[in-house]
């Protein structure tokens, strides 16, 4: 990989992590409302805020953060396919909501896969949260299975409270789907020990 000073490092695979901004140019020329990240401010219902016959959903909206306590632009498709449902409902006469997310995402470079959900450190700082963090290393299998590969958790935390705020995975084939539990911990603000001690299903 070269760079515009000259500089060039060697590299097999370049991964590209430059993010997305939500494009309400139109929106905002119409004077909808639209939150810190640019994007449309919605109700539960999907609908812009102040403008009854107005839905908007997708990477266009903020979303409420269920973890932060405030909306913030987390552009992911399971949302948009969420919202879209939503909108058809309500639009069609029907009711249904959309009531937050914790932000859970999932990617995969070659066999590597990466899972989050709720917040990061920088979210959490933003966010005003005092927090403490945690990471282990361990494998996606018990060790003594041939093919165990590795895979590291970081988790958050708030300091006072102990609720849960976030967790982050790193690892061989099956490490990001254990992100759901998190994901379901943070929905309810489970604190950490309540997760310790949640009766899960084990195999090795």
């Amino acid at each position: 990989m070269a760079t515009a000073d000259g500089r060039e490092y060697p590299a097999d695979v370049v991964v590209l992590g430059i993010g997305v901004e939500p494009r309400t140019a139109l929106a905002r020329a119409a004077g909808l409302p639209l939150g810190e990240s640019g994007g449309l401010l919605t109700d539960l219902s999907m609908r812009v805020r102040g403008h009854e016959d107005i839905w908007a959903g997708g990477d266009c909206v903020e979303v409420l953060d269920l973890v932060a306590g405030r909306t913030r632009h987390i552009p992911l498709g399971t949302h948009a396919n969420k919202h879209g449902q939503v909108i058809g409902s309500n639009a069609g006469g029907g009711y249904a909501t959309f009531p937050g997310v914790v932000g859970t995402a999932v990617s995969k470079v070659c066999d590597l896969e990466i899972a989050r959900t709720g917040l990061r450190e920088k979210d959490a700082r933003e966010a005003g949260l005092r927090y403490v963090t945690a990471a282990i290393r361990s494998t996606n299998t018990a060790g003594y299975y041939p093919g165990a590969r590795e895979m590291t958790v970081k988790m958050l935390a708030e300091r006072r409270t102990g609720r849960l705020l976030g967790v982050q995975i790193v690892g061989g084939a099956g490490s990001a789907k254990r992100v759901d539990v998190a994901a379901v911990a943070l929905t309810a603000g489970m604190t950490v020990e309540q997760v310790v001690a949640l009766d899960l299903g084990y195999a090795p």
